[in-house]
């Protein structure tokens, strides 16, 4: 077996393919282009490995051994269905993103037929069904499942993970639909306690069995080893490397990490969280040691007007409506003004998206009076924070950029790292080195330190 391997991202605009050397642990090339899972995603993959073969002997070996992740034609397009908004339906949510799905909706109680029709109308890759603890309610999960089964084909993959009591109805009622279920514990089998490693791993076979197929990358797997994971999966794998270290050979610890796109942004936190010294009492779900938001209203280019918005509650560089609607057109900034403008805006959905992911302290009343509590990750004691993604990885100034991650003196209440590291991903391999995990992961994780860059 040779020391080359070449790892893959089919992303929905992009199809990036990085070549690495095992043995010296280097990047022997990089490449992106446009993806074509609209037409044929193989005419992408061509193009790029063409170009990595200018600078390195890329033969049929290298490419039967080749490995890739994929957020093409959307992603992995989840909804989730649960009881209780801030228990099970929260839970559901949290598994999901888990295992690198994008989510599109979320539905508590009963389903309305207003809500399956809606439902029905986003046609998700997978339903998430949760509801009720073990042996508690069975009433709302069992309504929800009857619903889901006469549904369309539009609504054909669903992984159940609530109240296992009602398991055998679920199989009943499922019967003979046409539709693919699959039943694995419960996301909260007891109230307050979360499990949502075993629907990790049956979101993921769904993805690899039928999702692959349904998204016309099939056809890559008849060039490379297999497409193994969701994106953000591979992206989450190798930031849990990174943080705990493998063998003999020591990660960063606790960390977080920002990614910025186009899209979304998206916050990756590898931490207990644990409580802040100063609170009373703890209140909501546990918060789970790898935690994964997304935040589909920050992107760059589809998600402009929100960050605008929120633009004009800050002091905001001249001009900034005028120039920033070529950003929207997928322009990257060339003048100093649009340059700032494009630091500015990516700086702002740092900073919120940060602040949406962290936890906070908050006041409470109660007989004995005020109660000073904790909601979600205290995350002030994290020490490294990594930055990738475009708008971070070409930033002109990307420490300034990952200042919008700090703890912020006129907002204490906000749970952000206080003294951390700056490090930046700057040729984008948190995928490979997620993918390369599975396989080489002392390898991948001394990778990875080697080509981050301290700023």
């Amino acid at each position: 077996m040779g020391s080359i391997r070449v790892l893959i991202d089919f992303g929905s605009t992009f199809t990036k393919v990085v070549a690495v050397d095992l043995e010296s642990e280097e990047i022997l090339s990089s490449a992106q282009v446009p993806s074509t899972v609209d037409t044929d995603i193989t005419i992408g993959l061509e193009e790029a490995l063409e170009r990595i073969a200018t600078d390195v002997r890329i033969g049929e070996l290298e490419k039967r051994q080749a490995l890739a992740c994929s957020s093409a034609a959307g992603g992995l397009r989840m909804v989730c269905v649960g009881f209780v908004p801030d228990l099970t339906s929260e839970a559901a949510k949290r598994a999901a993103l888990g295992a690198g799905a994008r989510v599109v909706g979320i539905y508590s109680y009963e389903l309305t037929q207003q809500a399956l029709a809606e439902l029905e109308a986003t046609s998700p890759d997978i339903v998430l069904l949760s509801g009720g603890t073990d042996g508690g309610d069975k009433k709302v999960i069992i309504h929800n499942a009857r619903k889901l089964s006469r549904c369309s084909q539009a609504v054909s993959n669903i992984v159940v993970a609530g109240n296992n009591t009602a398991y055998d109805q679920i199989r009943s009622i499922f019967e003979n639909t046409g539709k693919q279920v699959s039943l694995t514990a419960n996301v909260m089998p007891v109230i307050g306690k979360l499990d949502i490693a075993p629907s990790n791993r049956s979101i993921r076979d769904v993805f690899l069995k039928r999702i692959i197929e349904a998204k016309g990358l099939d056809k890559a797997r008849t060039m490379i080893q297999d497409v193994i994971m969701p994106t953000p999966s591979a992206v989450l794998e190798g930031a849990k490397l990174l943080a705990e270290g493998v063998d003999d050979i020591p990660g960063f610890g606790e960390l977080l990490i920002i990614d910025v796109g186009g899209a979304t942004t998206d916050v990756h936190s590898i931490s207990e969280g644990r409580a802040n010294p100063g609170a009373f009492m703890r209140v909501g779900l546990p918060e789970p040691y790898v935690k994964r938001t997304v935040e589909g209203d920050l992107g760059l280019k589809y998600s402009i007007d929100t960050l605008l918005v929120l633009a004009r509650e800050r002091e905001s560089p001249p001009n900034l409506d005028r120039i920033t609607h070529k950003f929207g057109e997928g322009k990257f900034p060339e003048t100093e003004d649009a340059i700032l403008c494009h630091t500015f805006l990516t700086c702002l959905a740092v900073d919120t998206a940060v602040k949406r992911h962290v936890g906070r302290m908050e006041v409470m009343y109660g007989p004995a009076g005020e109660i000073l509590v904790q909601q979600g990750k205290d995350l002030t004691q994290v020490r490294c924070v990594v930055g990738t993604g475009g708008p971070i990885a070409y930033s002109r100034n990307p420490r300034e950029v990952l200042k919008g991650v700090l703890f912020q003196d006129d907002d204490p209440a906000v749970l952000r790292p206080k003294e951390p590291k700056f490090f930046l991903d700057k040729q984008y391999i948190f995928y490979a080195v997620g993918l390369l995990s599975q396989s080489e992961p002392g390898k991948a994780l001394s990778l990875i330190k080697k080509h981050l860059i301290e700023v």
